[in-house]
């Protein structure tokens, strides 16, 4: 792991922390860092705020040939197309591109690794799994897909009796099947369609997600979600000893903090695997129970008036959508929807909308475009009044709609980046929104 005096090149600096904490990382261990990205200087203002003081040659608003002929390493974010003939350059040359993850998974000094992927639930079971094995007294760290958390940053954290417990997306998985590696143990939560916008097919998106696995060895555990036949079928493919969940493993008689059946899943996914580091179930069922959530998944942000406001931004797809209006079933609820298109049906989230929901207020976006058109072929009438230019506007309206007892639910089902530069950013708008309002 000597950096020194090598040449670095992060391909796009990002904006939630991650390529930020990269590059602090390379300049500690002495390599020459130039950070390029298509952004310009005035849109990464924030992030390169973080790096004030770091030594680093910034190259932005596009990029230059000779950083990716001339370096030592490529580390590429997960947003950048791979496909991107920059990296074709480097390749060409037989300089290494890596993303932060399989760099990490590559000069790790622990081979104690948990990765968890899924389209829907990787967060909270990452979150689940790093509080029962704190509680069991290991020594563990989480990172990957995590806002504000630098994964190569354990390098220095870490050693051999370590525990790390990896968040994977699609994007970052495939830079394993790149360097043909699958942490020890990997969890695989859900396949939902998503990502359509980004993906040829769904053949494409499952084939990134199976790489969290596709590459372990005999005596390394794939812990797979058992309720659903895609993720079995999925489950053949793998080498390693395979080992399934499902919601009834949780105890009924254990109530969980979060709500929602899918939160169910997720605690038996993070049961089955705890098992099998030879965890108590007592101190497993224990953590887990008192387990509050994470901010923007079905987070209750306050009760105004007797309307309890709900925010669920990082529902970005129709079937998390139905998941967060199916997790309060004896409620009336006034959805807050819409947003930027990922090519997915929506078909099924109409309906539910018409028979889940007392009231809809959605805000602008192709993909709102999308629903629209779907509920009026099904009959359900849309006031154009209530698409709203801004997420504000659209509470305002929506509190007018709900009554005592109501929930508001922020849950949008769509992307953000019509509006907003990601998710999070979306979610921090709406809790601003509501802890402004006042009671009536």
């Amino acid at each position: 792991m000597d950096f020194k005096n090598k040449r670095v090149v992060i391909m796009g600096l990002g904006l939630l922390g991650g390529g930020a904490g990269a590059a602090k990382f390379f300049v500690s261990h002495g390599a020459h860092v130039v950070v390029t990205d298509t952004k310009t200087r005035d849109k990464l203002e924030g992030t390169r705020g973080e790096l004030s003081g770091f030594d680093i040659e910034y190259v932005l608003g596009g990029h230059r040939e000779k950083d990716f002929t001339q370096a030592d390493l490529i580390l590429k974010n997960p947003s950048v197309p791979s496909d991107s003939p920059f990296l074709s350059l480097a390749r060409k040359q037989g300089i290494p591109v890596h993303m932060s993850e399989s760099l990490f998974m590559s000069l790790s000094p622990t081979k104690n690794i948990i990765g968890v992927t899924g389209t829907r639930g990787k967060s909270t079971t990452t979150a689940l799994i790093f509080r029962v094995l704190l509680s069991a007294g290991k020594h563990v760290h989480t990172a990957g897909n995590i806002p504000g958390q630098s994964t190569l940053s354990l390098l220095d954290q870490v050693d051999s009796s370590s525990w790390v417990v990896l968040e994977l997306s699609s994007w970052q998985l495939e830079s394993f099947g790149w360097w043909k590696i699958s942490p020890h143990i990997a969890v695989l939560t859900n396949i939902y369609e998503d990502h359509l916008n980004r993906y040829a097919s769904m053949d494409e998106y499952i084939a990134d997600k199976q790489q969290i696995f596709m590459h372990q060895k005999k005596d390394d555990v794939f812990v797979v979600n058992g309720s659903r036949q895609i993720t079995r079928n999925i489950a053949g493919h793998a080498p390693s000893r395979t080992v399934y969940f499902d919601a009834t493993m949780w105890p009924s008689t254990e109530r969980l903090q979060i709500p929602g059946g899918h939160n169910i899943e997720n605690a038996a996914a993070c049961l089955t695997v705890c098992r099998q580091l030879g965890v108590d179930d007592r101190t497993i069922i224990s953590a887990i129970s008192s387990f509050s959530g994470l901010p923007g998944r079905l987070e209750c942000i306050r009760e105004l008036d007797g309307v309890r406001y709900i925010n669920d931004t990082t529902s970005t797809t129709p079937v998390a959508a139905i998941s967060g209006m199916h997790a309060f079933p004896s409620q009336s609820i006034v959805l807050i929807a819409g947003g930027s298109s990922k090519r997915l049906p929506v078909d099924a989230l109409a309906d539910e909308i018409m028979t889940q929901c007392k009231a809809l207020v959605l805000i602008k976006g192709d993909g709102t475009d999308e629903l629209v058109r779907k509920l009026v072929e099904k009959g359900y009438t849309i006031d154009p009044a209530d698409v709203y230019e801004t997420l504000s506007a659209a509470v305002t309206n929506a509190r007018k709609k709900a009554s005592p007892g109501d929930i508001i639910l922020f849950s949008p089902g769509f992307a953000s980046f019509s509006m907003y530069t990601n998710e999070f950013e979306r979610g921090n708008d709406y809790v601003t929104t509501v802890t402004s309002l006042h009671a009536s």
